[in-house]
């Protein structure tokens, strides 16, 4: 017996090994070909913008992780940021071609990408836009465009937005599983799904005004730059006037008709300056984005000998390390230590994009802001969401701006545990406790919540919420009484927040860099990104379980339907022990 054992073990220990070595054999190779990064461009070239890979607001990747060039099916927002702003002075590139569809872009990062697409026209380059389908998100960004090309079988989906918010009471009736929910706030309806089977008329009225806050924006925009009205786009949209290809082309949301052969046929025509359609090449000179990253990664936006910091807070607020998709405070802590202790740092701007999440690790991380604070000023860039926990970090600030279409607030808190006591009966577990003293028990998901439970929770969620109150008091300087007026729990659209005083201003990244520079009293300043984050294949080899957690992720991101995915996803969240008390924006907005 023992003999097969070891035989096994040894077995096994032979192939874990020939497969670590065979994957160092590629992670080699991946070295080799990534050495010298193909960065050549060619003149009169066009930037082909397809955005259709997953883009995360930052990656911050280790240019020292050897893993590194495996991780190639995901992209930072905001190196596609500087790419752009590279392209308007580079001589090599003539104009820029958006095509294909968007696969993971929010619309405030749509609108932040549209500015600089104007701005990059503001140069005399051009900008052409071509698709065989656009949904609306596709044509918020194509709009900005000088002239838009549409398959002519192809279709134009402009009809409005919705939000869809699924609810969850029967389906816990039936199943026997349950969550149970303790909150502050009337707005606080991230928990709302599993109390009610309908949306009640506070959440339908805040979704209501954030949709409206957001179309206006959109139309408002699209409309100047196409020269519709605004009432006539309205029109459009009720009626599903431009859902055919013929259709939009006639009411101006189209110029063109053609396939795609015909559209690189036009580029080449705008590159040489001949209409004659037979005299130009087939294919202008066309620079992929990976390939213009590739070449971006070489240089700077910013030099100088003073620095700004930027502090990318991305995803969901969680205890731990903290990833590029996710918020902890552990990395956090770790750059604002490196950003304090650095005299070259004159300020710092906090890129927000998270809804929130564990109210532990917002503190811990505003309190680590504050402590920088005092030394150097702090600028908030909101992306797409800073509401809930990233709001609440984004208190430790001196300055806060945000897109128009960006969503902020919910200034609230709720806790949430899950519960199998009616699952446990009707499969037949008994649970059974001993205690030596009263409360000594505490939750148990296999027994109902007592009162005192209840008790022993609101408590903590009155304590957090009372002092999520007090951080936005002192970090806007607005009266407490008033804060909880604009508080318990509803979302703002940037528009609102600016009126009623949550935020400053309207800019994006590069608006926040400059604001920053001018409150640390520099004009003279390089621009440096933190924190650092391995890669999942670095984690795998140093810290197995946090890698676990990471492939698990990707792996069900691939093969789980989303709905079922995101409601696993928000289990997960919910019933963590650390995350019991969450500040956190009060639904998934979902818009379509």
């Amino acid at each position: 017996m023992d003999f097969l054992k070891n035989t096994l073990a040894a077995t096994i220990g032979a192939l874990v090994a020939f497969g670590i070595a065979f994957f160092m054999f590629f992670v080699f190779l991946a070295a080799i070909g990534s050495a010298e990064p193909d960065t050549k461009i060619e003149k009169e070239s066009v930037l082909q913008l397809k955005l259709n890979q997953l883009v995360e607001e930052y990656l911050g990747a280790d240019p020292n992780d050897p893993f590194a060039a495996f991780v190639q099916d995901r992209v930072g927002f905001d190196q596609i940021l500087k790419a752009v702003t590279l392209a308007k002075t580079d001589d090599r590139i003539e104009g820029i071609s958006i095509e294909g569809n968007i696969l993971s872009l929010g619309w405030s990062q749509i609108n932040e990408l549209r500015d600089l697409l104007i701005d990059f026209k503001s140069s005399g380059k051009f900008i052409y836009a071509y698709n065989e389908m656009y949904p609306q998100r596709d044509y918020f960004l194509a709009s900005v465009a000088d002239s838009i090309f549409l398959n002519p079988v192809g279709n134009l989906d402009f009809r409005g937005l919705a939000s869809e918010v699924l609810y969850y009471k029967d389906l816990q009736e039936q199943s026997g599983v349950k969550m149970e929910v303790v909150r502050h706030g009337k707005y606080k309806s991230a928990v709302e799904p599993y109390l009610n089977d309908e949306m009640s008329e506070e959440n339908r009225m805040q979704i209501k005004a954030l949709l409206t806050s957001l179309w206006n924006q959109l139309t408002d925009a699209i409309a100047e730059e196409r020269e519709l009205s605004v009432e006539r786009l309205n029109e459009i949209a009720d009626d599903l006037l431009a859902r055919r290809a013929e259709q939009a082309k006639e009411l101006g949301l189209i110029d063109e008709l053609v396939y795609e052969d015909q559209y690189y046929r036009i580029l080449s025509n705008r590159l040489s300056g001949i209409d004659n359609e037979l005299a130009a090449n087939d294919k202008p000179n066309l620079v992929s984005l990976n390939k213009y990253l590739r070449y971006a990664k070489t240089k700077r936006l910013y030099t100088g000998k003073d620095r700004i910091a930027v502090l990318y807070a991305s995803g969901t607020i969680l205890y731990g390390e903290g990833g590029s998709s996710y918020i902890g405070q552990e990395s956090i802590a770790r750059a604002l230590k490196r950003i304090r202790e650095d005299r070259k740092v004159k300020a710092i701007v906090l890129r927000v994009n998270s809804p929130g999440g564990s109210a532990l690790t917002s503190e811990l991380i505003w309190r680590e802001l504050k402590r920088t604070q005092e030394t150097k000023p702090v600028v908030v860039s909101i992306s797409d969401v800073a509401a809930s926990g990233g709001y609440y970090i984004a208190m430790a600030s001196d300055y806060i701006m945000a897109q128009p279409t960006s969503v902020t607030g919910s200034i609230g808190v709720f806790g949430t545990l899950p519960n199998f006591s009616e699952l446990s009966k009707k499969i037949g577990v008994n649970p059974q406790w001993v205690e030596t003293n009263k409360q000594s028990r505490g939750y148990s998901v296999f027994g109902p919540m007592t009162q005192q439970n209840y008790d022993e929770i609101k408590d903590g969620i009155e304590q957090t919420y009372d002092i999520f109150l007090d951080r936005v008091a002192e970090g806007r300087s607005i009266e407490k009484d008033r804060v909880d007026e604009l508080a318990q729990g509803r979302v703002w659209s940037a528009s609102s927040a600016l009126e009623k005083g949550l935020i400053d201003g309207y800019g994006g990244m590069y608006k926040a860099i400059e604001k920053a520079a001018e409150l640390g009293e520099t004009s003279d300043y390089a621009v440096q990104s933190f924190p650092r984050y391995k890669s999942e294949f670095e984690q795998l080899f140093g810290d197995l379980s946090e890698a676990q957690t990471l492939i698990l992720a990707r792996i069900s991101k691939a093969f789980i339907p989303e709905p079922i995915n995101n409601f696993n996803q928000q289990i997960e969240q919910l019933k963590a022990k650390e995350n019991q008390i969450q500040a956190r924006m009060p639904f998934e907005l979902n818009i379509r």
